[in-house]
């Protein structure tokens, strides 16, 4: 899988902006609980450029270490996430309420640089913006990379495409959905120790009799998953359904998803069976595993992910 590249090559800072920090508010990262929100502030390094300190929890109940004691990679990249949308908001000026959508989403990890240790880890995270479209002096879609620094070691780069919706747009863009949905799985959870995870509530696959497809399990009771109510399947849940079934398909040990390409090519409903296949894909090396993923809802694909990495126990 070829690893995500972004611009790091020096930028001149721009005067009148680079020494001014500015705090960050939860809701400028889409997070109602603050120990689901994790930049801390930002600064703009140039028109399209931005740093975003952000600190890692070492006890997230969710998002916890992986692989002995690793940041689980998919924290790191919720981290970018949310600096992402934080640079919009903040930077660009895209009024909150607005809807925020990723097309793709691509990352790598480097673990020599993860490690946890029992306490905090505080990142740096360049946003970087290019090939923006604008409508009515406002940002609505755009190309983002971002390089995640450590103690001055790179941690992480990631690319993505993204746009913002307004309110009114994404409404009439819904059509017949309706503005919330409620789902409460019905169906059991399969193994959580299979799953990679240590709690059955976070465990978002339910079995098909199939050892190669299952079922997505929606709950929007689960409080980082769900942050507020919505209308459909958060990318979050997706991606967490993608590191199971990922999981799953590699038998026992796992995988640690160090590396992902995403893919997102329509919205995940609550009115119907989502189905999340998996399968290896050979010829990979010795000490690393990649696993296809795709999720399929009413005959259309979903989206689709490849992920790459050791055994958890390797």
């Amino acid at each position: 899988m070829p690893e995500a590249a972004v611009l790091i090559d020096p930028v001149p800072a721009m005067d009148s902006e680079a020494e001014v920090v500015h705090s960050v508010g939860i809701d400028m990262v889409h997070r109602t609980r603050p120990e689901d929100a994790f930049p801390r502030n930002w600064v703009r390094l140039a028109h399209d450029r931005f740093s975003v300190a952000a600190v890692l929890p070492h006890d997230h109940p969710f998002f916890a270490p992986v692989s002995g004691d690793l940041h689980d990679p998919l924290l790191v990249a919720e981290a970018m996430r949310q600096a992402a949308m934080l640079s919009f908001h903040a930077g660009y000026g895209v009024p909150l309420g607005y809807h925020f959508l990723m097309a793709d989403l691509d990352y790598v990890c480097h673990q020599e640089h993860l490690g946890v240790g029992g306490v905090p880890t505080e990142l740096d995270v360049e946003v970087f913006c290019s090939d923006l479209k604008w409508r009515g002096g406002l940002p609505v879609q755009g190309r983002v990379g971002w390089a995640v620094y450590r103690g001055g070691e790179l941690a992480a780069t990631g690319t993505g495409a993204t746009r913002f919706t307004n309110p009114k747009v994404y409404r009439r863009m819904r059509g017949d959905a309706p503005a919330e949905g409620i789902s409460i799985p019905e169906v059991a959870p399969v193994s959580a120790a299979r799953a990679g995870r240590s709690r059955a509530e976070d465990v978002v696959l339910s079995e098909t009799g199939r050892d190669d497809l299952w079922e997505l399990r929606v709950d929007t009771r689960h409080p980082t998953l769900f942050q507020r109510p919505n209308d459909h399947v958060p990318g979050m849940l997706l991606l967490e359904a993608a590191r199971q079934a990922a999981c799953l398909a590699a038998g026992p040990g796992g995988v640690v998803p160090v590396e992902a390409s995403t893919r997102f090519h329509r919205y995940a409903e609550f009115g119907s069976p989502c189905w999340i296949g998996a399968v290896v894909v050979p010829g990979t090396a010795e000490d690393t595993v990649t696993v296809r993923v795709t999720g399929h809802q009413d005959d259309e694909r979903v989206f689709s992910t490849d992920l790459s990495g050791p055994r958890a126990d390797g």
